[in-house]
């Protein structure tokens, strides 16, 4: 009879941390954004949490954030797929070689921390970041 409990108890062990560990992959693709995939010249800003259409009709592509500097977003340009960082030699380019693509985020809100941290947060609304800090206007 212990046996069988120590037998049960391991096993819905193994299933929590299993659990915890899709959880936490899952979880990693708060960076995922649905950027305008048009041109680099072309002058549209659309970012979005959700797949559909850019303001200029064309459809938006799911594309990783990099980087907030000043006031533009980098993004890798590689898809839901991707796990690639900027390429520390090209900063121009995606660790997978891709170009990166840069919008403007003026009149968007990101996370007010410092640049230390990691936080990816990008909204068209006030509100808090997912590190809890206040989003403030670019």
């Amino acid at each position: 009879m212990k046996r069988s409990v120590a037998l049960a108890l391991s096993v819905l062990f193994l299933f929590a941390l299993t659990g915890m560990a899709v959880k936490q992959e899952s979880g990693d693709h708060s960076s995922l954004y649905y950027v305008c995939n048009c041109k680099d010249d072309c002058s549209c800003t659309t970012v979005s949490a959700r797949a559909g259409k850019c303001e200029c009709g064309q459809e938006l592509a799911a594309m990783h954030l990099l980087a907030i500097e000043k006031s533009s977003g980098v993004f890798c340009r590689c898809g839901t797929g991707c796990s690639c960082e900027r390429d520390k030699n090209d900063p121009g380019k995606c660790g997978c070689g891709k170009p990166v693509k840069t919008v403007s985020l003026t009149g968007k809100y990101v996370c007010s921390c410092d640049p230390s941290c990691q936080c990816t947060t990008i909204s068209d609304k006030p509100g808090k970041c997912q590190c809890g800090k206040d989003l403030k206007k670019v």
